[in-house]
């Protein structure tokens, strides 16, 4: 079962947050037994994309993934803000409105980031953070550049899901080799409009968001978060195996885990493996203390 509930997020932006319980476990008095888990999706993905990691997460926690602003079924300000800011102060709406906290954050991408923020920003929300392929190095004005162009070279619209599914997962120049996981993650940020398929979100307003990160480095608020922490990269991801290693590093309580055979796109490139490597890392996690 999923049911949505909606947020108010950070300057009044209405955000869609998704529940699953197939089923809810709870204790005698009614409160999850195990620590409730926000899940932040990456820049262009949407709460549905945890759908797989939810479902299992349900077995045990409260499960709740987010569609950030400009995402999915949340609200897309024309003029924003897309500042890392909001994106902390929405995330930190939604654990306060919906009562998740002390909170499991397992972000992706552009959503880690905003967990390891949030977490060392507001330490009394977050018991606990996985970080999935997400890089604490400024990227720089040439990644920018490249991601204008790369948003540039989409053939829309698409006639149809399966042209979605062949141009992302075989077609896109930035496809090394066949991806079909990558075809049916961006066929899920589609929608069908009078002329054919095109994303749900507005590129312009992914660019402006990826600007407020891409130049900096995030180091500083990484080496601030204090609770346990699990550094998740693919084999074949953005992330790079001696960067991983040294972000664990700087975390007080940092863990690690690599999975082989995925890319960026870690829990929907290989599903089995990821949960293998984050289930036991939140078994391991003490029982967290409620006011």
């Amino acid at each position: 079962m999923v049911r949505r509930i909606d947020v108010a997020g950070a300057d009044g932006v209405r955000l869609a947050a998704w529940e699953f319980a197939d089923p809810p476990k709870d204790t005698d008095g009614g409160a999850p037994a195990e620590p409730a888990v926000l899940l932040l999706h990456g820049l262009m993905g949407r709460a549905s994309h945890w759908a797989g990691t939810a479902r299992w997460l349900a077995a045990r926690h409260r499960a709740v993934a987010l569609d950030q602003r400009g995402h999915g079924r949340s609200e897309r300000p024309a003029d924003g803000p897309y500042s890392r800011d909001a994106f902390i102060r929405d995330a930190e709406a939604a654990i306060e409105q919906l009562g998740l906290a002390p909170v499991i954050l397992i972000g992706h991408s552009m959503g880690a980031l905003t967990a390891w923020q949030l977490a060392a920003r507001r330490p009394d929300l977050v018991q606990a953070l996985v970080i999935c392929d997400m890089r604490a190095t400024a990227l720089g004005a040439a990644s920018q550049r490249e991601w204008e162009d790369w948003f540039r070279s989409w053939p829309l619209p698409f006639a149809t899901l399966g042209d979605v599914r062949k141009w992302f997962g075989e077609d896109d120049p930035w496809v090394e080799r066949p991806s079909p996981a990558r075809g049916e993650f961006f066929a899920e940020v589609m929608t069908e409009g009078p002329d054919g398929w095109r994303p749900v979100f507005s590129r312009r307003q992914m660019l402006r968001a990826r600007e407020t990160w891409v130049h900096d480095a995030h180091w500083e608020e990484l080496g601030q978060v204090r609770c346990p922490t699990l550094v998740v990269r693919g084999l074949d991801g953005e992330l790079g195996r001696a960067e991983a290693q040294e972000m664990v590093r700087v975390l007080p309580l940092g863990a690690y885990a690599e999975i082989p055979d995925a890319g960026h796109l870690v829990h929907w490139d290989q599903p089995t493996a990821w949960r293998a490597a984050v289930e036991p890392f939140l078994a391991d996690l003490p029982s967290p203390v409620r006011e």
